[in-house]
């Protein structure tokens, strides 16, 4: 994981389930929220611990990590002569 996202592991705090730090939020909850429809906004008002900051954080890296692999298998999928 890396250093800069604002997620602590800690064994002895939910069974060791990731979590936004300084918080007892697991970070799988605002998976959750947003598959359920709910807005990004609604997570936070009802997890008033975790900063907007953190969510959008936790987001974004998500969507890079998203995009590097499709991008990294479509270059496997793909022969260089279909890129033009």
């Amino acid at each position: 994981m890396k250093k800069n996202l604002p997620i602590e592991v800690d064994l002895e705090i939910m069974s060791g389930a990731p979590l936004f730090r300084g918080t007892r939020v697991p970070v799988h909850w605002l998976f959750e929220y947003l598959e359920d429809n709910a807005s990004r906004d609604e997570f936070l008002e009802c997890f008033p611990t975790v900063r907007r900051e953190d969510a959008v954080a936790v987001l974004e890296h998500s969507k890079r990590g998203l995009l590097e692999e499709i991008q990294a298998s479509k270059s496997l999928l793909i022969p260089d002569s279909f890129c033009r």
